[in-house]
């Protein structure tokens, strides 16, 4: 029954998205979780404590949001099962731990704004990239953009998708408890390289198979875009995803840069900070709003891949 609730809920995600009305009136439960998560920093978090007593702090705050988000999931799927067609209201629950939608849109509208100016491009990318926009020009605006498309493709959908699919509800608001944790606190700072590590190393964990199974999405989708190479993906995946600093995200952005034939990655700055990254790809450095739609499109293909895959396994469970 999981699958065929996460195949619903990609459904009602993409046709529908969150809604604005909704999300005015109740938030949405990443706001919620980020409320928690925040609460326990607050709580727990003090500078004056020795390094080993901070990732201890931090273990258990993240022991607690686990009991929350599993409690959680727990109770609502029980609730939903008891009722009518009851699978269906957990579909629209997890519907609202997906991003596909929203993630598509925002990419699409990076695309848009580079055919303006550069200046709307830097401004809409900035809404999607954490690092430092400012000096980017239109080849390195497409190549952010296309890099978050990769890596949001595995964290935003392919992983709470497949959480979903294999562990029910309680498993994918684990996931996205995680996932935000790691967001917030999984940082390398003076306040969160020992409050933020356990956080950190389970959103790692946690993302292991997501991130592989999103490269070989994208390899599978590039079957369907002009000029896109599967083997290309594959290669770059496997030669340049080890290089990278995340032990996941190099996994979809090399698996994207050798299907399209690019070269992502490399230098780029956060803040005052600047970070030599890993090369992916070996293909051209630079990039374009066409290249941009190239990405988008080979997102879509490899979307309506990961469909089918859970409509396979839906299928397979019922045999």
């Amino acid at each position: 029954m999981n699958f065929g609730v996460a195949l619903l809920a990609l459904a009602i995600e993409a046709g529908a998205g969150y809604p604005d009305a909704l999300f005015r009136r109740i938030g949405h439960p990443v706001t919620w979780m980020g409320a928690v998560i925040a609460a326990l920093d607050r709580g727990l978090n003090r500078e004056g404590d020795s390094f080993t007593l901070r990732r201890s702090k931090g273990a258990l705050a993240l022991a607690a949001l686990l009991v929350i988000a599993v409690g959680s999931g727990a109770l609502i799927e029980r609730a939903a099962l008891a009722l009518p067609l009851g699978w269906i209201a957990l579909a629209v629950v997890g519907s609202s731990l997906l991003a596909q939608r929203s993630l598509h849109a925002h990419v699409a509208a990076v695309a848009e704004a580079l055919t303006i100016s550069v200046e709307d491009g830097r401004t809409a990318v900035a809404k999607i990239v954490g690092r430092d926009v400012s000096a980017l020009d239109e080849s390195g605006v497409a190549r952010a953009a296309i890099e978050s498309l990769a890596e949001n493709f595995s964290d935003g959908v392919v992983a709470p998708a497949l959480w979903l699919a294999v562990f029910g509800l309680p498993g994918a608001l684990a996931y996205k408890m995680v996932n935000t944790a790691d967001s917030m606190i999984g940082h390398k700072s003076a306040r969160y390289l020992a409050f933020g590590w356990a956080a950190a190393r389970c959103d790692d964990l946690m993302n292991v198979l997501p991130a592989r199974a999103t490269a070989g999405l994208l390899a599978i989708g590039a079957l369907a875009v002009s000029g896109a190479s599967p083997a290309r993906a594959l290669a770059a995946a496997w030669r340049d995803a080890p290089n990278h600093a995340s032990p996941n995200a190099g996994w979809p952005e090399a698996a994207a840069a050798g299907a399209l034939g690019l070269k992502l990655g490399g230098p780029r700055s956060y803040g005052a900070e600047a970070v030599d990254g890993a090369s992916l790809g070996d293909g051209r450095r630079e990039a374009n709003t066409a290249d941009i739609r190239r990405a988008l499109a080979l997102y879509r293909i490899s979307t309506a891949t990961l469909w089918f895959s859970l409509a396979v396994g839906a299928w397979t469970a019922r045999v």
